[in-house]
């Protein structure tokens, strides 16, 4: 490739994305130009890089992108419509796309524990090897119930958050290796179910219900979803399809992006039904309906607005123009 002849060719489109790129202010126009001289001269770049890759054209160039990508981020004003598209199309999509992972994951945790829970009352002897009687008598009661009355209802649900959140981020960032995100969803599990048994056999099992479900539907199905999020990074590059590993894995992880600020949105609903409902006076049936309806809202916002968005071809990745650079290529 003549490089001289690329550089005169192409040059008054740099010129003029750089003249964009040091304005204060653009005009709806001017910022769709810079938009569209940030792609063409992406792609120069790219050219330049793959047939006469030159050090001074390349770096100018490169500096060029950043800054025009830089003003195109400052230039973009978060309307509305663009939260309600993120809201209302890019999470439910990205949510639903990876339902299967989730919902599996949710489906045989619970049978799991039932399985557990049947398990430790038909062997009763596998209590006193966690537990002295003594221990078994305060966790059921006391324990168990205080634990949601022992602070302040703003503080506690301000902590149960802040470590729901932590677990959730810590599901999506140790899914990408497969095993690690699977050893935390069984020691909730564990631990799930080894207190749940030990409540029923003596005798507290409307306790247990009536403190567990009102929060732990939707806590617990926040946890699933991270973990089914985080094994569904894993398998976009294991398992890439057509596109390079890291290409899969990068659309795969900012469609997971969405869905951790969703997951915060939803566990700060948990938190506050932890902290305000769970320990309130409210009759058992009403707790446990507020803790139902929570769920089923979530549920209804995958699987009907989701649905609905992946349909009309939302994918839960961003847009288009806000993506890495790509080039075609021929062969």
């Amino acid at each position: 490739m003549d490089l001289d002849a690329f550089v005169l060719a192409h040059q008054p489109a740099w010129v003029r994305l750089e003249q964009l790129s040091k304005r204060v202010r653009l005009s709806g126009t001017e910022s769709d130009e810079l938009s569209e001289l940030y792609q063409r001269v992406a792609t120069h770049l790219s050219v330049i890089r793959s047939g006469a890759p030159d050090a001074a054209v390349i770096g100018y160039l490169s500096n060029l992108l950043a800054r025009a990508r830089t003003r195109s981020g400052g230039a973009r004003v978060l309307t509305r419509a663009v939260l309600a598209e993120v809201v209302a199309r890019q999470v439910p999509a990205a949510l639903y796309r990876t339902r299967r992972w989730w919902m599996t994951l949710m489906l045989g945790s619970y049978a799991l524990v039932a399985v557990m829970i049947a398990w430790l009352l038909a062997h009763p002897q596998v209590e006193s090897t966690m537990m002295s009687p003594a221990q078994v008598n305060q966790l059921v009661n006391n324990d168990f119930e205080g634990y949601y009355s022992e602070s302040a209802s703003s503080h506690f649900a301000a902590e149960v958050w802040t470590h729901n959140a932590l677990v959730t981020a810590g599901c999506v960032a140790l899914g990408v290796f497969g095993l690690p995100v699977l050893y935390l969803v069984w020691q909730n599990l564990l631990n799930l179910a080894v207190i749940g048994s030990i409540m029923i056999r003596h005798g507290r099992t409307a306790v247990f219900f009536g403190m567990i479900t009102p929060h732990g539907l939707l806590e617990l199905t926040a946890v699933f979803v991270a973990a089914g999020t985080g094994l569904r990074l894993m398998w976009s590059w294991v398992a890439p399809g057509q596109q390079s590993r890291a290409r899969a894995l990068a659309a795969e992880g900012r469609a997971a992006g969405g869905i951790v600020l969703a997951l915060a949105v939803v566990l700060l609903v948990t938190g506050i039904i932890e902290g305000f409902v769970t320990p309130s006076g409210l009759p058992t049936w009403s707790r446990i309906s507020i803790g139902v309806v929570a769920e089923a809202a979530f549920l209804t916002y995958v699987f009907v607005l989701g649905k609905r968005a992946v349909r009309a071809g939302h994918t839960g990745d961003i847009a288009a123009h806000l993506r890495e650079d790509r080039l075609l290529t021929a062969g």
